[in-house]
């Protein structure tokens, strides 16, 4: 994997002109990315500048303290982030680990304990080959000096893909979906602080069902790092 993304593609992944030498897009596309410059402390809703936090996450705080997502999910991000997940198009890795990596690194918050990519299902995983989120954390983790953890927890029952749910099907499909192996949590010294890494940040069922899984078992500290939210 590392010798893969130390290579980066010579021409620009979107529009196809010379590539910058520090990234697989030229300086105009780089530039011209949907940035997702402010946004909300707690789930990195994008919002206006005058404010810290969103309508939801107000009254009813999540379980993360913070989330990093520097990119919204809209057109290019999307296709950059679907050709990874879908289409076995790991060359968009370095660019979106990259993206994310700079993200957490400007954003100068206290490093976790542990990262943990969030895992897929065994029958999810065979079909796809790879976890996109694993793809993702290992040069961040590798980067930042962490350990990656991915036993600590499993995705335990097969769902229905998330994308084709609405906000309210998402929660309902990811009850009990994950376990927490409590004999790793004792091997690992039971950390307080963890990140965990995925692609995109959208209604937040996923960050719910896992962050709850956690608090329940003494994390206090959660990160949420995403390549992108959704607006």
């Amino acid at each position: 994997f590392f010798k893969r993304t130390l290579t980066l593609p010579s021409t620009c992944l979107l529009c196809q002109g010379p590539a910058s030498h520090a990234q697989p897009l030229c300086d105009g596309c780089l530039a011209d990315l949907p940035w997702n410059t402010h946004a909300c402390e707690r789930c990195a809703l994008p919002l206006p500048k005058e404010l810290l936090l969103c309508g939801e996450c107000r009254p009813r705080p999540p379980p993360q303290q913070r989330t990093v997502a520097p990119l919204r999910y809209v057109f290019p991000v999307d296709s950059l982030i679907a050709g990874l997940k879908y289409h076995r198009q790991l060359s968009h890795t370095p660019l979106l680990s990259q993206t994310l990596l700079e993200a957490i690194q400007a954003a100068d918050h206290p490093l976790p304990q542990r990262i943990i990519p969030v895992p897929l299902h065994a029958r999810r995983l065979a079909e796809r080959g790879y976890n996109q989120s694993l793809e993702l954390a290992r040069p961040i983790a590798r980067a930042l000096g962490l350990p990656l953890e991915t036993r600590l927890i499993q995705r335990a029952r097969h769902t229905r893909a998330q994308r084709t749910l609405d906000a309210a099907t998402r929660q309902r499909n990811l009850a009990r979906a994950f376990q927490l192996d409590t004999r790793r949590l004792e091997q690992l010294g039971h950390p307080v602080h963890v990140a965990l890494v995925d692609d995109v940040f959208t209604t937040g069922a996923t960050v719910n069902a896992i962050g709850s899984l956690l608090q329940r078992h003494g994390v206090t500290d959660i990160d949420i790092w995403r390549v992108a939210r959704a607006p």
